[in-house]
């Protein structure tokens, strides 16, 4: 079994000076947390692999190809392989938890 702790993750990334944690790395599928703060431009381009997003805090909009929503503590969130998507309009500290399937570059 691997077990994480967010708030551990959460130091590491802050660590590294990253937006960025990838924390788990399997054949099938990886897992990272990812942080925006209130107000940042979200750099994203499409990735080869579908992905999960799971808001575990903050709020903001996601755009997903032509589709926009509202995301918060609890929003879950499937992106396409190959679909352009992007958070904006950050209004609170924002960190996610991604799953990509196959395993990110």
């Amino acid at each position: 079994m691997k077990a994480f702790r967010l708030d551990e993750l959460e130091a590491e990334r802050a660590a590294n000076d990253g937006a960025y944690l990838q924390f788990l790395r399997e054949r099938n599928m990886s897992v990272g947390l990812y942080a925006l703060d209130a107000g940042q431009h979200d750099p994203q381009n499409p990735h080869n692999q579908d992905e999960v997003y799971l808001v575990v805090s903050g709020r903001a909009s996601l755009t997903v190809g032509l589709e926009t929503t509202q995301v918060a503590r609890g929003s879950v969130v499937y992106v396409p392989a190959g679909v352009a998507h992007k958070f904006h309009h950050i209004s609170e500290d924002l960190r996610v938890v991604v799953v990509f399937s196959p395993p990110e570059g």
